[in-house]
């Protein structure tokens, strides 16, 4: 087995409000960013993965994203895996 970097990014859907990067963008104009046009809040998430090979890391981080990383009704998630 060897050890695999797992990079995975969790973003809310692109058609539902996003609350946190609301409240970010406002902040940002309030402290004189005023050309922040939007933001976007999410999740990255770095792990250390033992696996026979790089597919079955890659295999192993969706079915993390899937059972608990990423809520699968609000949420899309992006998996980058390196040795």
């Amino acid at each position: 087995m060897s050890a695999y970097t797992v990079e995975i990014r969790v973003m809310p859907r692109a058609a539902l409000l996003d609350p946190q990067g609301q409240a970010v963008q406002h902040a940002l104009q309030a402290l004189g960013f005023g050309d922040v046009a939007s933001v976007r809040a999410g999740k990255h998430l770095v792990l250390q993965v033992q696996a026979a090979t790089r597919e079955e890391a890659a295999a192993k981080a969706r079915t993390m994203c899937d059972r608990l990383l990423a809520n699968p009704v609000t949420e899309d998630y992006e998996c980058n895996v390196s040795q």
